[in-house]
């Protein structure tokens, strides 16, 4: 018996759809290639990358960041501890055990090496640091699983690498323009008005904040000092009276590239930066900072006091009151609406005298200091240590930054971890 004519017809289509099925594999494997969609984190964006080999196509990890923790208690850590495990564990299990939640460590020193291996090619060539960084990702990874909020500073203006790879970013000796300038360590320094460099810190901060690190602090954001400032020249920025605005300048900058990454931003800032209302030859001016970052923390270690500060004649015996005294200033002039200083965002007050502008009011909560825990220039106890810290709640902040430069902190004054 005949089969009916629709039988026929189900078996030649069937036909059809297994050969277009064989053809379209076949071609497939040769040509590896197919239009795959274009896809980001909220779902299809449209389009496709025709062409492109199904093995080229790779899915990158969404970096992790952490939220700033509220208090923030941090430790410095030097990239040599970084890159050395065994050093770098003996710092991690402290914060571990005690109420420090937060490292921040050396990301670019004053040298101008990178310690960590960056992305971006251009930056290639000054990831030559005598303690490389091996995997920065994943140290901040292993962090971020113990809840270790981590902070990349950034050593900015004092930077010998740079400028002997881009002398016409340099500050040079007026006496000899041929010459670049140099401290009395025989470092050179960035002219802060170079836009050459602001790029070049811009794009350490972006590959640092893409590998993992969530908070960015720029330290050296000044103008030389401690050396012949007599021989001193300013190529780019001209004549001292400029300084402040360059600095500020810098600042905004700064801000507008780097903030709509979701990066945090901080700045160290000289100690008595919160004492003075006028540069004290740094370009540091305290209200200059507030707009700009999220966090500023001036270095108000006792030992950094010249003699007679205030009513003391050696700081180094008064830490609560030179730290108590420091802050209590800073906090006054964070939260005020108007200023004698003159900033980009201030406009004059009228009939005031002398001038005053406005400023808008921040929160207290933006400061937090830098404290004082390493033997100079006399041996500190663990009361000293202390000392500062009591200081700095009683001025009614919660957050501080302790600094060692060896990183032996005195394991003794920090809380058990909360």
């Amino acid at each position: 018996m005949k089969p009916p004519i629709t039988n026929i017809v189900l078996v030649f289509v069937a036909v059809l759809i297994i050969g277009g099925v064989i053809f379209f594999i076949v071609q497939a494997k040769d040509n590896n290639t197919y239009d795959i969609p274009v896809y980001d984190a909220t779902g299809l964006v449209g389009g496709s990358l025709s062409g492109i080999s199904t093995s080229t196509v790779e899915v990158k990890e969404k970096v992790k960041h952490l939220p700033t923790p509220i208090p923030t208690k941090v430790v410095y850590m030097t990239s040599c501890v970084a890159a050395t495990p065994s050093l770098r564990e003996r710092l991690v299990k402290m914060v571990d055990e005690t109420e420090v939640n937060a490292i921040i460590v050396d990301l670019k020193d004053y040298t101008g090496a990178i310690s960590f291996d960056p992305e971006t090619e251009s930056l290639k060539p000054y990831a030559i640091s005598h303690c490389p960084i091996a995997d920065l990702k994943g140290m901040v990874k292993e962090w971020h699983d113990k809840d270790i909020y981590v902070i990349g500073r950034i050593t900015v203006f004092q930077d010998a690498l740079f400028t002997k790879n881009n002398p016409d970013t340099a500050v040079r000796s007026l006496s000899n323009p041929e010459s670049l300038w140099r401290d009395k360590k025989g470092i050179t320094y960035i002219d802060p008005a170079s836009k050459k460099a602001h790029d070049h810190i811009i794009a350490i901060a972006k590959d640092a904040y893409n590998l993992g690190v969530d908070e960015l602090n720029f330290d050296y954001i000044r103008f030389p000092s401690d050396g012949n400032m007599k021989d001193i020249s300013l190529p780019l920025t001209g004549g001292s009276k400029s300084q402040p605005l360059v600095l500020e300048k810098f600042f905004a900058y700064l801000h507008q590239e780097l903030k709509p990454t979701g990066a945090i931003l901080s700045a160290d800032v000289f100690g008595v930066t919160t004492n003075n209302f006028t540069d004290v030859g740094i370009g540091q001016i305290w209200e200059n900072f507030l707009p700009y970052f999220d966090y500023i923390s001036p270095m108000i270690y006792p030992s950094h006091y010249y003699a007679g500060f205030g009513p003391y004649a050696n700081a180094n015996l008064y830490p609560y009151e030179v730290v108590k005294g420091s802050l209590d200033v800073a906090i006054q002039r964070t939260v005020a609406t108007s200023t004698v200083v003159k900033t980009l965002q201030g406009k004059p007050i009228a009939s005031t005298s002398p001038q005053m502008y406005t400023k808008k009011a921040f929160s207290e909560s933006k400061i937090r200091p830098w404290l004082q825990d390493f033997d100079y220039p006399v041996p500190y106890t663990p009361e000293m240590v202390k000392a500062q810290i009591r200081a700095t709640y009683d001025a009614g902040l919660d957050s501080w930054m302790m600094w060692d430069p060896s990183n032996h902190y005195t394991r003794s004054v920090y809380g058990p971890a909360l």
